[in-house]
């Protein structure tokens, strides 16, 4: 069972990730565009030299900053903006830059990614599982958010904390080892499909999305849009 779940299905799933990934890539672009530049006159003053001083366009860049943020969600809600942040963040990197992950990647591969301490991703790990709970209890009792959540948004969410549940079990040794590795490992092929396939494939966009594209989830204005 263990090489089954390790080999062929293995495959199967990192195959899927990759073509689904590839489309929901390909369907982000088509569906925005590059934004269009509003000019009020031909005497517009012209964007600055590289010439003028630094300070005078900080000055700038801070104003346009503040006055951007307004109508996105760093100026409404900037708690659930940093929230959002630091979940994604750590839900991409823990995997990456774990020991064990990339141990089996050198011995299917002979190549590897740099690993943070077990420490560090058995912190990060928490973090991911403390920042779902926050999401999950937001969207139960949350009236605006629970209004707009289905079953498949809670499935989802069960779908990207099961990798994460099972391998801290698995590295705490919480159950039998043997059963629980495999569980972790049907769990992060489940995700990676999903990713490919659902919505979920906007952990991988997220920043894309929160800085390029222009809409009231950003952190930015952006300089893309949705198309209409």
């Amino acid at each position: 069972m263990y090489e089954f779940v390790r080999g062929p299905l293995m495959w199967i799933s990192f195959i899927i990730f990759i073509v689904g990934l590839s489309y929901q890539l390909y369907r982000l672009i088509t569906l925005t565009r590059s934004k269009d530049i509003v000019r009020i006159g031909d005497d517009e003053e012209p964007p600055p030299r590289i010439s003028k001083l630094i300070w005078k366009r900080l000055v700038r860049k801070i104003k346009d900053w503040s006055v951007m943020r307004k109508g996105t969600i760093l100026g409404t809600q900037p708690l659930l903006a940093l929230l959002t942040t630091v979940f994604h963040i750590c839900l991409i990197i823990t995997p990456l830059f774990l020991v064990a992950h990339n141990v089996l990647l050198f011995e299917s591969w002979h190549c590897s990614l740099p690993s943070f301490a077990e420490r560090t991703t058995d912190i990060l790990t928490v973090i991911v599982l403390l920042g779902a709970s926050i999401f999950l209890i937001r969207r139960l009792f949350v009236p605006r958010v629970r209004a707009i959540s289905s079953l498949y948004d809670y499935l989802l969410l069960l779908i990207t904390l099961a990798p994460f549940i099972t391998g801290y079990m698995a590295y705490h040794q919480m159950m039998d080892y043997e059963t629980i590795i495999i569980a972790h490992i049907l769990a992060g092929e489940i995700m990676l499909v999903a990713i490919g396939v659902t919505k979920l494939s906007h952990m991988i966009f997220y920043f894309f999305v929160r800085f390029f594209i222009g809409s009231e989830y950003s952190f930015r204005g952006g300089n893309r849009t949705w198309q209409y």
